[in-house]
């Protein structure tokens, strides 16, 4: 036998609606900041192939890809996708970049 709670125990129709709505928009959201992020990697990683080859300033340029790198990392895992393999191959993320997050 099973028990079923009282439909006046339950939540509305008008607030199951709403939160659909608001996970609606909160998954736009993290796609959007997904997006965001995918772009700043991509021209963090171009200056980098660009003008890399001066010393000094491939420092810095190495840098801004790892925090660049790093915070798409960061909004991929908040959008539940954890393996960064594929990524990685497909921005052709330099091995340089990569050993500034503490990959090896």
């Amino acid at each position: 036998m099973s028990v079923r709670m009282p439909s006046n125990f339950g939540r509305s129709g008008a607030q199951e609606s709403a939160l659909d709505l608001l996970g609606h928009e909160i998954l736009g959201e993290k796609a959007a900041a997904l997006g965001r992020a995918g772009r700043r990697v991509d021209e963090t990683l171009a200056r980098l192939r660009e003008h890399g080859d001066d010393g000094e300033h491939r420092a810095r340029l190495l840098r801004d890809a790892a925090e660049a790198v790093h915070g798409y990392f960061i909004q991929r895992e908040l959008c539940g996708l954890r393996k960064h393999d594929a990524v990685i191959r497909e921005y052709n993320i330099p091995k340089a970049v990569l050993a500034r997050l503490g990959a090896k």
